[in-house]
């Protein structure tokens, strides 16, 4: 192997909980919330799916269809998805429904995987080129330079960025000659079957984690070290 490309969300880096994101918008707009609707308005934004990188929407407007099919394609839209979702919640004030928005976008709001540092900084000694391909509609670039992530990675390759999705193998292709590497040669790492499996029928080799809390997931990227050994590794 010579390249390992990395998903952002669930894989090297957690958003936080809906409650500590909720917490910390109140907290930073100075708007005040008694602590039972507090809670239950967290409650009630986590079954939304108005966080992005949290829980899934149970189900999703009929109004946002549109912009919820584009979130991962056009900034706008996925603006437009995510706070029409936050606006399902009533809340004290309405600006604080872009405010929420902001918040998750803040490298505060994300933390690194105990082990991501250490698997990123291995494959870097060992002269592997490191990619992150991510389904997502805002620069992720601040989050890993402000977790001291971004000195290993060579490239960032952002559905946004290129109007195309997991599991669209064109965003793995563009991975892979950004890199300069054979996608024979590439080892894809990521949280999801459906998305980050795509990058098999472009030949690539694909290892999965599970997106746990941080907490409950110290040492899930350390085998990649292993795999890369190991040349007999299936693809998917």
């Amino acid at each position: 192997m010579t390249a390992v490309l990395f998903d952002f969300s669930g894989t090297l880096c957690r958003i936080e909980s809906t409650e500590s994101w909720l917490r910390a918008t109140l907290a930073e707009t100075g708007t005040r919330m008694e602590e039972p609707q507090l809670i239950a308005a967290a409650a009630a934004l986590e079954v939304a799916g108005a966080l992005p990188g949290g829980a899934e929407p149970t189900a999703v407007p009929e109004e946002l269809a549109g912009v919820w099919a584009e979130r991962d394609l056009v900034a706008a839209s996925h603006r437009a998805a995510y706070t029409g979702l936050s606006r399902q919640v009533p809340l004290p004030e309405p600006a604080l429904h872009d405010a929420l928005y902001d918040r998750h976008m803040a490298p505060a709001a994300w933390t690194p995987y105990p082990d991501a540092a250490q698997v990123l900084e291995g494959l870097r000694r060992r002269g592997i080129a490191i990619g992150v391909v991510s389904n997502i509609g805002w620069d992720l670039r601040p989050v890993f330079r402000e977790h001291g992530l971004d000195t290993y990675v060579d490239a960032y390759v952002l559905s946004y960025e290129h109007g195309a999705r997991k599991p669209d193998p064109r965003l793995f292709a563009v991975a892979c000659a950004e890199l300069g590497v054979e996608p024979e040669q590439t080892l894809m790492v990521g949280d999801s079957r459906a998305a980050d499996g795509g990058a098999a029928a472009l030949g690539c080799r694909v290892h999965f984690v599970d997106p746990l809390p941080v907490e409950g997931r110290p040492d899930a990227l350390l085998p990649v070290l292993d795999l890369l050994k190991d040349a007999e590794l299936p693809s998917v």
